[in-house]
């Protein structure tokens, strides 16, 4: 009897250790990279997506931020993220080109005139459509956030002008288009992956380069870079990107979750940094940078000179560009 009572004690407590072991295979934690460092706006929006995620699982999926690419560049990453070895990216969504040609459309100079335009654009079907085409690639894209409107800085001149930009070395981000328009410009443009970016400045090895004011602010560009112009020349949507392999193994509960996580945290996101932009333009100036703002003929003429890269670029995806200025088109009615 005792005998019995022994080997029943042991298949219970056995019974009582595989149920602890299989409810702790079922919680997961995941990483989710990018570029830009704690306090942006990017990096606030990240954290509200892990918040969001583990309220929604109850703590069954963990999110852990890696920003300030600690993980490495986004073309690791996204290598990564299709490997299913980082789960998640928060990227330029025109990096994506290299996956999707389509997305190249994001990068277009002068595409969108204001945020309005964009949040319309991006959350609407096309939108959703482009980041349809990520499943190929075994990707999911998941909501877009925002970087913002670019502008440019350099350690040389103060730019008053079109003209001014001419003969600088400016990094662009490592693609086709934003090589070509730096071209266009007469300036001669640096490919280089964004953890780069800072100790190329302070060492010379470029001049300047194009960012919204929430980057050049929280990344410190203002300790290597004396010149802020005012262009807003290209707004960047910001994709957050989830490994195929990894969602297709959540259950129903975790994938829905997810979903509503992330199109939550892109409106926080969005609204963080908008609500920050001007202060940040502040706090440039306390800094001690030196600000100056195109005047309307000059902008129309930086326009004009930008329009045959979006030409030529936009004549190999000439449907989705159609699609989109389509979708502009109603809001500018």
């Amino acid at each position: 009897m005792k005998c019995s009572t022994l080997m029943h004690s042991l298949v219970v407590a056995a019974a009582l250790v595989l149920a602890g072991g299989a409810a702790q295979a079922q919680d997961k934690t995941f990483k989710l990279a990018l570029q830009n460092p704690k306090g942006h706006p990017l990096e606030m929006g990240a954290s509200k997506f892990a918040e969001l995620v583990a309220a929604k699982t109850g703590g069954k999926v963990k999110v852990n931020v890696f920003p300030g690419g600690t993980l490495g560049g986004d073309a690791p990453n996204v290598s990564a993220a299709q490997g299913g070895t980082i789960e998640f990216v928060l990227l330029n969504s025109g990096i994506l080109a290299s996956q999707v040609k389509d997305f190249e459309v994001y990068d277009f100079p002068f595409m969108f005139a204001n945020a309005k335009e964009a949040d319309t654009v991006v959350d609407g079907p096309f939108g959703q459509k482009l980041h349809a085409k990520l499943a190929d690639k075994g990707l999911v894209g998941l909501a877009y956030f925002e970087l913002g409107f670019r502008n440019i800085t350099n350690s040389k001149k103060p730019i008053n002008t079109v003209d001014d930009i001419a003969g600088l070395k400016l990094r662009v981000i490592p693609n086709a288009i934003n090589v070509d328009w730096v071209k266009a410009l007469g300036a001669n443009p640096t490919p280089l992956a964004f953890p780069e970016l800072y100790a190329a400045l302070e060492q010379k090895a470029v001049d300047g380069q194009e960012n919204p004011l929430s980057v050049i602010l929280a990344n410190k560009f203002f300790e290597v870079q004396k010149n802020l112009a005012i262009t807003n020349h290209q707004y960047n949507p910001q994709s957050l990107i989830m490994s195929k392999k990894v969602f297709d193994a959540l259950t129903a509960d975790e994938k829905k979750a997810v979903q509503e996580a992330a199109n939550e945290a892109a409106l926080y996101q969005r609204q963080v940094n908008r609500e920050k932009a001007a202060g940040d333009l502040g706090s440039l100036k306390q800094s001690g940078m030196q600000v100056t703002e195109l005047s309307a003929a000059e902008q129309a003429k930086l326009r004009e000179k930008l329009k045959p890269v979006v030409e030529k670029h936009g004549a190999a995806i000439a449907a989705t560009v159609a699609e989109m200025q389509a979708e502009l088109a109603k809001l500018r009615k």
